[in-house]
């Protein structure tokens, strides 16, 4: 996200725009990638409700809280996409709070992976989840990537 300093993120993650709701879709790639045609949407703010449950010491990925909403709600998976989005706006909003804030940093991308696009990077991520117990590995040469080490045993379960 751009701007973010102009953005206000809690009013974004109030907005449902027509969600949750369910869209048949009937891409046979898409369908292929994610084992089936019903594609869930969530609100924004179902996942800010998601990521505010994970406490102190423990982590979740987006992938897990994709995989909850779908079957939660009968469909197939969940749109990656605004999921990734989502996650993003429930951090910002977050970070422009006072109170009521929710611990996103808690919440990991696939396999683990920190989020650059949550306020102040990777080092503001890794800090925090540092402070919490978690040990930051870093993996690659040219593109380097930072993860929780042995994050599994560190899943929060829905």
């Amino acid at each position: 996200m751009a701007n973010e300093d102009k953005k206000d993120f809690n009013a974004m993650l109030q907005k449902d725009n027509g969600m949750p709701k369910i869209q048949i879709v009937s891409d046979e790639a898409t369908i292929k990638k994610y084992g089936g045609e019903k594609m869930y949407f969530a609100p924004p703010k179902d996942y800010d409700h998601i990521m505010k449950q994970i406490p102190m010491g423990k982590v979740i990925t987006v992938k897990t809280i994709r995989e909850y909403f779908a079957k939660k709600n009968n469909a197939d998976f969940t749109d990656p996409i605004t999921a990734g989005i989502f996650v993003s706006i429930a951090a910002w909003a977050s970070y422009q709070r006072k109170e009521d804030l929710t611990p996103y940093w808690r919440t990991l991308k696939v396999n683990g992976e920190l989020n650059p696009k949550y306020p102040g990077g990777i080092e503001a991520q890794k800090k925090k989840l540092e402070e919490e117990g978690h040990t930051i590995i870093q993996k690659g040469r040219t593109h380097i990537r930072y993860y929780v080490k042995d994050y599994e045993f560190s899943l929060f379960p829905l």
